[in-house]
């Protein structure tokens, strides 16, 4: 069965010979180096690019185990790099793996890349697994030289695109059992179960462990624990490492708490999501939400327990309004409002998400259910509190179409929110 990602391939084909490094970056068994050494060279070889054009390099399979050596790394591509006017397209998969040596020193991959991307007629590629390493050391290290492309597990519409459920009946195993391709594609309920749990300790555990250099790995299973279970809520380190003292008896502290968070979040784990202040235009720090990666992830580590849809629709929706290039943060609403005594007091109202894009905004509340009247008016408050003209959206569960109220709000069902771009972006 394929699987199509032809947001990817899209994004990718605009920036071919653009004399940047394409660095495609996101969790590990997301499908990066499915979509890079299938799906785009395919299209490589769809628009008349002949294989010997192309360099391939697998650096997590020991067939080439030598070349995790930046120097031997940079000597195998320049060795086969066309010097008959032809373009050498490089890739390069999960390239966190160079590393120098022991006892060498003074060249990394950033310098092998930046070197490549000097030669004449080549176009380079790589995939990576490390926020850190990557994403954010762009700056420093290829400063204006590297394209940054974010990889997702499968989003709703890929998802569904597989074909063969009805929409709702693809939303309810999507949110139970997530994106990663593997577990997608795999049928049989015990082995996809088993596929999403051993993620975690055959390759997210051991591949932070080693990379930090981790002393406490039952740690670090606890605070995942414990962040997976409370997605979308207010958290800090410090209410966590209560958390984990009082309920499961294990000593740490905040300062360590905090550090593994980075680690969650710099391997694509967990997303943060900061608190802005609508009214005071201002973000305010600690707490923070946490999202998960992907849901069947999320659900997986806590062995199908917890299968509660309200928040997993709030973190299905967080994650696709990021797999869409939105900034997201958690909206505050503050007011001072009088009591039945009659005095002033400070009420914070929360708005699950402020959307932003260039200039643009727009406030989306999740709803699974809006029940009755005053549970309607509780999930539209604070979207009519913000006192601006900015586009307000409710995503409620189902298969509801579009439709506006009386305030000017937009409501519309989870399934076609997923599937139609446009309801956000007219």
């Amino acid at each position: 069965m394929e699987i199509k990602r032809d947001d990817y391939l899209d994004e990718i084909k605009a920036v071919m010979h653009n004399g940047l490094v394409k660095v495609i970056t996101g969790i590990r068994r997301c499908g990066k180096s499915y979509f890079l050494f299938t799906i785009f060279q395919n299209h490589l070889r769809s628009i008349g690019v002949n294989d010997d054009q192309i360099v391939s390099v697998q650096l997590d399979d020991d067939d080439f185990e030598a070349l995790r050596s930046p120097r031997a790394l940079s000597k195998y591509i320049k060795d086969r790099i066309l010097t008959d006017g032809r373009e050498t397209y490089v890739l390069i998969d999960e390239i966190q793996e160079c590393t120098p040596p022991k006892g060498e020193v003074g060249v990394t991959f950033y310098d092998v890349l930046n070197s490549l991307r000097k030669k004449k007629g080549v176009d380079i590629y790589v995939t990576g697994s490390n926020s850190e390493m990557l994403s954010e050391d762009i700056a420093t290290n290829f400063r204006d030289r590297g394209t940054v492309i974010r990889m997702w597990p499968l989003s709703f519409s890929e998802y569904y695109g597989i074909g063969g459920k009805e929409k709702s009946d693809a939303w309810e195993d999507y949110i139970v059992w997530g994106g990663m391709p593997l577990a997608v594609l795999e049928t049989r309920q015990r082995a996809r179960e088993a596929y999403l749990r051993g993620l975690f300790a055959e390759v997210y555990f051991a591949d932070i462990v080693e990379r930090y250099s981790l002393k406490n790995d039952v740690l670090l299973g606890r605070i995942c624990d414990v962040m997976a279970s409370s997605v979308g809520s207010l958290t800090s380190p410090n209410k966590l490492a209560n958390t984990i003292q009082t309920e499961m008896g294990m000593a740490t502290n905040a300062h360590t708490v905090g550090s593994y968070l980075e680690c969650f979040r710099k391997s694509f784990l967990f997303e943060k999501a900061e608190r802005w202040d609508v009214k005071g235009r201002k973000y305010l720090g600690s707490p923070v939400k946490y999202y998960a990666e992907d849901t069947g992830l999320r659900n997986a580590r806590l062995n199908f327990r917890q299968v509660e849809r309200t928040h997993l629709m709030e973190n299905v929706i967080y994650c696709e309004l990021c797999r869409r290039g939105y900034a997201v943060d958690v909206g505050v609403v503050e007011t001072i409002a009088k009591d039945a005594s009659g005095k002033s007091e400070r009420r914070t109202y929360e708005i699950d998400f402020v959307v932003n894009s260039g200039f643009k905004r727009i406030y989306l509340q999740s709803a699974l259910d809006m029940g009755g009247s005053d549970k309607a008016n509780q999930e539209l408050r604070s979207l009519k509190m913000t006192s601006d003209f900015f586009r307000k959206i409710v995503v409620t569960g189902g298969n509801e179409r579009p439709w506006a109220d009386e305030s000017g709000i937009l409501h519309v069902g989870v399934i076609p929110f997923l599937l139609d771009k446009s309801i956000m972006e007219s």
